[in-house]
């Protein structure tokens, strides 16, 4: 069956019934950030999660066509911040050492943004490709001299490349794999591309981790996956692959990367059965785990409610800092708009001077938040805490304090 041919309810991967346990209402796109001419037109969708009841994939219960997210002006850039800036680079690095010393290797990244990993690629003289549609951000790291190409990776670009470029030893996908519902266009494009001992390599938000720390920020629009270890094993082995290594990292919010190859051509590291053992003792993708996980996020829903409007209530100023594509999640959900935050704060020049999607927050920069502008914070960019709270702390020595709603609401 067809990606597009798929009936409503059917699981995105394995066309087995999906059971919803989560509901967070209409959403908008969570990366549009917009002026004022384009609040008449502004996309909105309904964003809900189910589980597969064969193969356990959590995912969303509607997907958003690909163009309405990622287009010419997509304003995420992954070198904003510096602890992936880091990670990038040290991802890099591992993957020149292990998987890229021959004399003619080839990599490849699905969703390359703006080149801050294809960057430690090229200064090794590796050959490299990036595939990234979002127009700017791909802009961006061709002005730094890398090999980009403004596609979508699926099968029928794989094949192009295959043919002119030959096999890749590693394709990488970085935040990407998660926002792709069709898969079997991925695996086929992957299983056309790969060399025949190469690797597939891609890291996203980890289902564990959200269910953990009630990070329900993490469901939005582009994220239409949340992997598990054996959700992404029973995925692999569907179209002829193997997962052979995992491994958890504390980015944003919580990952894990998931290395694949052929199946049959490497031997599984014991973390991939000791993390699926985990799971299933944790009832990860059990309906009554997730269903629990929703009532938790009812609850934070009222407790964040109730401490901005007994704020409100007290003459308390509250901003919030960084306009996160997740916060859109959050702030919909509950209705956080300007009554409640006055403005929100980002280093992305491309986001300030808008307004945040469905709320319509002014988004200004960065700059401008001090101990002065507000009394307190809602800390939008959660999984970046430490990094902006030591850039920040003028803010707590003034007696500002900081929001946050993970993994319960409480005051810092």
């Amino acid at each position: 069956m067809t990606d597009e041919a798929r009936p409503s309810g059917a699981c995105q991967v394995c066309d087995g019934r999906t059971t919803g346990f989560l509901d967070l209402g209409r959403q908008p796109l969570s990366d549009r950030f917009l002026t004022e001419a384009d609040l008449s037109t502004e996309f909105f969708f309904h964003l809900a999660v189910g589980v597969c009841e064969t193969c356990t994939m959590v995912q969303l219960m509607e997907a958003v066509p690909r163009e309405q997210m990622f287009h010419e002006d997509y304003p995420y850039y992954s070198s904003g911040s510096e602890t992936m800036r880091k990670h990038f680079a040290d991802t890099a690095r591992g993957f020149l050492e292990a998987e890229l010393s021959g004399p003619d290797s080839f990599f490849v990244e699905i969703g390359s943004n703006d080149g801050v990993l294809l960057a430690t690629v090229h200064e090794a003289g590796v050959r490299h490709l990036g595939f990234e549609p979002s127009g700017k951000v791909a802009a961006a790291a061709r002005d730094r001299g890398l090999r980009v190409r403004g596609d979508f990776f699926e099968e029928a670009t794989a094949i192009e490349v295959r043919a002119s470029d030959g096999p890749a030893d590693v394709i990488y996908a970085a935040n990407t794999i998660c926002h792709i519902p069709y898969l079997r266009s991925i695996f086929l494009g992957v299983d056309e591309l790969l060399a025949p001992e190469g690797i597939f390599v891609f890291e996203d938000p980890y289902l564990g981790d959200i269910l953990d720390k009630t990070s329900f920020d993490q469901i939005y629009d582009e994220h239409f996956y949340f992997f598990s270890a054996r959700s992404v094993a029973a995925m692999a082995a569907r179209f002829g692959f193997e997962l052979v290594d995992v491994e958890r990292l504390p980015v944003h919010g919580g990952e894990v990367r998931y290395t694949i190859a052929r199946a049959g051509v490497r031997r599984p590291t014991a973390a991939v059965a000791e993390l699926i053992a985990e799971e299933d003792a944790a009832g990860v993708a059990g309906l009554e785990r997730l269903e629990h996980f929703a009532t938790k996020v009812n609850g934070i829903r009222t407790d964040l409610l109730a401490l901005l409007e007994q704020l409100k209530a007290d003459g308390k100023r509250v901003v919030a800092y960084g306009a996160t594509a997740k916060s859109a999640t959050l702030a919909n959900f509950c209705g956080i708009g300007p009554d409640l935050v006055s403005w929100v704060c980002d280093t992305t020049p491309a986001k300030q001077g808008r307004l945040t999607p469905g709320t319509h927050l002014p988004v200004r920069p960065a700059s401008e938040f001090s101990s002065e502008s507000a009394d307190y914070a809602l800390l939008f960019a959660w999984n970046h805490a430490e990094e902006i709270m030591a850039k920040e702390q003028e803010f707590r020595k003034a007696g500002g304090r900081w929001i946050l709603y993970v993994p319960d609401v409480h005051l810092k």
